[in-house]
């Protein structure tokens, strides 16, 4: 089964008697990108509050607590037997791919779908939209009926780990950060030495959409061990979606990435193309 759905086939299904959980991925910070809509009966599923911890050591974007995850996952309905399309407005990049990476890698829900061209491709496709204040609330599961997770905490790895099984590293952000020529985020431009850069954004063709799994597989760096990274551990996810795609064997996502490697003092810092 694909990781990815047109927005023909989602139309369908929605239709259907057991239709698929939406969830919108787009950060808070975009949502007027389109008016203040988006699809009919989706559930908020925000990068920062539901797919974060407070930010502090660790990079910008640690992981919370399977705990928190699993309240999260509670309240918005999330359940095995249900499946999840995740869609955003940046082509899978936020946040989409985290939503899906933290759902269908980390907790290990069986059907997670992401939307193939996000709500640009829903809307170009003529289908129906809904301001964002009419769209479903959460719909909190019964506690005895709660999905309870089995997390697969193989799926990822911390800096600890890093140096002895991070195997080769995948930078997912654009060339010219890996460069150090630009750093719009972190104190610190440059990369982990040793990196190869394989920005996200050479995942999507012109139209936003995927690339066929011929083409990323052609241009994806392979190896028995690999380890996606990017400034946060967000739009890694992405690069380890377009895996998926390719139906290639899937990179463990380096969680902190650049934002946790440079707090330490001491850590190498490379840059230019290698």
């Amino acid at each position: 089964m694909s990781v990815l759905i047109t927005p023909e086939a989602l139309a369908a299904q929605l239709q259907t008697p057991q239709p698929p959980l939406l969830l919108d991925c787009r950060t808070l910070r975009q949502e007027g990108r389109d008016d203040g809509v988006t699809l009919p009966g989706s559930r908020r599923f925000d990068l920062e509050r539901d797919m974060s911890a407070a930010a502090g050591t660790g990079g910008r974007h640690p992981l919370p607590t399977q705990a928190a995850f699993t309240a999260t996952l509670s309240r918005l309905g999330v359940t095995p037997g249900r499946a999840v399309v995740v869609f955003d407005d940046q082509g899978g990049r936020l946040a989409a791919a985290r939503g899906w990476w933290m759902l269908a890698c980390w907790a290990g829900h069986p059907d997670v779908r992401v939307l193939d061209g996000g709500i640009q491709a829903w809307r170009s496709a003529g289908e129906a939209l809904t301001q964002v204040s009419e769209a479903a609330a959460p719909g909190e599961v019964d506690a005895d009926t709660a999905w309870q997770p089995d997390y697969h905490d193989t799926a990822w790895i911390g800096l600890e780990r890093l140096a002895t099984e991070g195997g080769q590293l995948i930078d997912a952000r654009a060339a010219s950060r890996f460069r150090g020529e630009e750093e719009p985020l972190d104190p610190v431009a440059g990369h982990i030495p040793g990196a190869l850069c394989h920005p996200c954004a050479d995942n999507l063709a012109a139209d936003g959409r995927f690339r066929s799994p011929a083409a990323l597989a052609a241009t994806l760096p392979q190896g028995a061990r690999l380890t996606a990274y990017c400034g946060s551990g967000v739009t890694a996810c992405h690069n380890i979606l377009a895996y998926a795609v390719a139906g290639l064997a899937l990179p463990r996502l380096y969680v902190g990435s650049w934002s946790e490697w440079i707090e330490g003092a001491g850590r190498p810092v490379a840059t230019g193309p290698a």
